[in-house]
């Protein structure tokens, strides 16, 4: 445990109140904050994915926030190397890095580190594919994988040729994709990490849910979103984003603007419970509740207790 870099994961729904406790967290611990969401890398995406402004970082710095054009495609993998250098470069300033985020996939890709070495293997299979990658190239066969376990080729990158080709691998000697195995497995987390769930009830998640929208509309989201589709922007990863793609049926007459804001509401309520359920049923997190964080009483104790919580789980000291 004592060789492994010391990480805080702060998790939980969209709206629940992870940036406010982060910035809190990241001032007690001397810490610095890495997004964990798959859209904020965005440029230009600033309303819709709620981005954190600068005012609100009260100088903490930031990670892996505006780091590609709209037009750009990201990937888990892309995504698990950038985290997994910035944790790094953190800890050897002697910080305390803090991915916060609700985008569990590319979360759980950086903190677990899934073995499938002891999966049997097929020498003359693995050639026939090397042979295949000569000839085809690499996107024929990630497509395969992609078609076969959708979960692992999206952890993998097409050019990660030698995990696509051990995924097929593993699939042919086992019948089993590796998704199934990585169910049946206890992965070692790779770094001695706190993770942080927030929770909130229902009813009064939903209500913030949609108040946030409100909000993003008064400060200008249609405004945000109507640059991209006058852009030509379609068919790329970024416009596939909650907030962007509701948007763009009422720029393309398909709804009325106050069909695509319900929309809008409704897909951002489904996304919280989604979340909720990938936490739950893929990560081991010390949950929080934070159904009334809005006094301030209840807040001060919440970070209270989970700072209590990572002084005593990472062995450190925080500020205050």
């Amino acid at each position: 445990m004592k060789n492994k870099e010391k990480l805080v994961v702060l998790i939980g729904p969209t709206a629940v109140g992870k940036t406010k406790l982060s910035i809190e967290l990241a001032k007690k611990f001397n810490g610095e904050i890495i997004s964990g969401d798959s859209m904020q890398v965005y440029k230009g995406m600033d309303i819709g994915t709620a981005k954190i402004k600068s005012n609100e970082m009260k100088g903490i710095p930031h990670h892996l926030i505006d780091i590609k054009e709209p037009e750009e495609s990201f990937s888990v993998a892309e995504f698990q190397e950038l985290v997994r250098m910035k944790i790094s470069e953190i800890n050897q300033r002697k910080k305390l890095p803090i991915i916060v985020g609700g985008t569990g996939l590319y979360i759980q890709s950086v903190i677990y580190d899934y073995q499938f070495s002891e999966a049997p293997s097929d020498e003359d299979f693995r050639r026939k594919l090397e042979k295949r990658v000569e000839i085809e190239g690499n996107e024929k066969l990630h497509l395969e994988l992609q078609q076969i376990d959708f979960e692992s080729a999206e952890r993998i990158h097409p050019n990660n040729i030698r995990r696509v080709i051990r995924a097929l691998e593993v699939y042919h000697c086992t019948g089993k994709t590796m998704s199934e195995l990585q169910k049946n497995q206890h992965p070692e987390l790779v770094y001695d990490a706190s993770v942080i769930g927030l929770t909130m009830d229902r009813e009064a998640l939903y209500k913030r849910i949609n108040m946030r929208v409100d909000i993003m509309l008064e400060e200008g989201l249609i405004f945000e979103v109507e640059k991209f589709y006058k852009r030509g922007l379609r068919n790329c990863q970024s416009i596939q984003a909650i907030g962007y793609k509701e948007l763009y049926d009422y720029f393309d007459n398909r709804s009325t603007l106050a069909e695509a804001i319900e929309q809008l509401k409704q897909n951002s309520r489904r996304y919280a419970k989604r979340q909720l359920t990938w936490f739950r049923n893929k990560m081991t997190v010390n949950w929080y509740d934070m159904s009334k964080v809005d006094e301030s009483t209840i807040f001060e104790k919440k970070l209270a207790e989970i700072s209590a919580h990572i002084e005593g789980k990472l062995k450190i000291k925080s500020n205050t």
